[in-house]
């Protein structure tokens, strides 16, 4: 295969010209795509009866329980870290009651 001659590669400023148009057309069919969604959704809502609130509003089945942190159940005196007893044991308590350590030792 022989290399292309000069005179049929397109320039370094023909190729960014041609970079700069494509980027504009892509920006265009976004924006042309993005207000056909808006006018579907509208239109969507219009034939359900449905208001903005109800498209953000949280359903009872589909929200998740807000998770509040859980009080320590146990601590380690010497540095003060602390389990709540949920989940995997940490590291600290592991190592101190491998060493003969009892759980109940560290009980807040």
């Amino acid at each position: 295969m022989a290399p292309k001659r000069d005179s049929e590669m397109p320039s370094v400023s023909e190729l960014i010209a041609q970079k700069v148009e494509l980027e504009r057309q892509i920006a265009e069919a976004q924006r042309a795509e993005r207000a056909d969604a808006v006018a579907r959704v509208r239109a969507l809502m219009a034939e359900h009866g449905l208001t903005v609130a109800d498209i953000t509003a949280k359903s009872a089945a589909g929200a998740r329980r807000a998770t509040s942190k859980v009080a320590p159940k146990y601590r380690n005196q010497a540095t003060g870290d602390t389990w709540s007893g949920r989940g995997l044991q940490p590291n600290w308590l592991r190592t101190e009651l491998a060493g003969g350590r009892r759980l109940e030792e560290f009980a807040v």
